[in-house]
Parts: C-alpha cells; sequence; structure tokens
C-alpha cells in the first residue's frame, strides 16, 4: 500500500531562529521524522509549501484538494498547521469520497524538545491505512472525522463536536 504525504508547513516544521528568537521555516523536517520513526512503509511526499496555516488562502486550500483529487494513491496524509486545519478538511471532505485523507500536524515544532510531532505521525500513519474512505484529522492520539472536530484553543487539543 503507497501512501501519499503531501507537505503544507505549519508549525510541525517551523524551527527556532537563533538570530530573531522566531520560529520560521527551513526545509520539512518529515524525511527526519520518518527515519526517526524507522517505518518501512512505501510513502512517496511532496513539499507543497511550507506556511503557518493562518497565512494559507482559497488558492492554498485548492491546490491542497487538487492535489489530493489528481494523486493516483488512495490514502493521503496531509501535513498542515492546526490554526486552520479544520477549514481544509471540510473543503477536502465535502469534495472528495473515494480515498482515505488525514491531516495532522503539531502543537510543538518538531524541533523543538517535548513535541508532539512523532506521536501524531504515528497515529496517522497507523489511521491512513486503517480507516474507511472518509477525511479525518488526527491530532492528540485521536482520529477525527472532519465534520465533528474543532480546535480548542483555550486547552490546545483538538476535541469531537
Amino acid at each position: 500500500m503507497q501512501i501519499k504525504i503531501l507537505i503544507t508547513g505549519g508549525t510541525i516544521d517551523k524551527v527556532y531562529n537563533e538570530l530573531t528568537g522566531e520560529l520560521t521555516f527551513g526545509a520539512s523536517n518529515l524525511d527526519e521524522m520518518l527515519e526517526r520513526s524507522r517505518s518501512t512503509m512505501d510513502i512517496d511526499s511532496e513539499v507543497l509549501f511550507l506556511k503557518d496555516s493562518l497565512d494559507m488562502n482559497d488558492e492554498d486550500r485548492n491546490l491542497i484538494l487538487s492535489k489530493c483529487l489528481e494523486c493516483s494513491e488512495d490514502r493521503v496524509v496531509v501535513t498542515h498547521g492546526t490554526d486552520t486545519m479544520v477549514q481544509t478538511a471540510k473543503l477536502l471532505g465535502d469534495q472528495i469520497k473515494n480515498k482515505v485523507i488525514i491531516l495532522f500536524g503539531s502543537m510543538i515544532p518538531h524541533s523543538i524538545n517535548n513535541s508532539d510531532a512523532l506521536f501524531n505521525l504515528g497515529v496517522v500513519l497507523n489511521a491512513v491505512q486503517n480507516k474507511t474512505n472518509g477525511v479525518y484529522i488526527a491530532m492528540n492520539g485521536q482520529v477525527f472525522d472532519f465534520d465533528k472536530v474543532e480546535k480548542n484553543k483555550a486547552l490546545g487539543i483538538f476535541e469531537k463536536t
């Protein structure tokens, strides 16, 4: 089973810039994460862009949609910032019914100690193999239907609605 991973940025791919004290984008962290996870799965990844999800627009979301529709794989993972992850999942969920698509990210960058990135990667790689066709969000050790989830910004977690 081949899995396509579409990389769009978000906190998961941010790194600490020692000169400015800000979190910025360098290259995607996905290859390192897959290496550390010791995954032997057949994965093809593609960087679409590296953006904070608050900076994403309709053009960005439509690119994600078109890439999900165009790829030959029927198992797709999308890395995504958590702030607008639900919005993108709804767009995909309304348009795509014949694939398993799961969005995930992290609340703490992979490059920083105590990140939830590897844990969330493990959850999403398991879920993408076992879920039925549909669009989902995998965060906090859970897999949510795209239309039954929200981010609780006060607690920093995703919850079922």
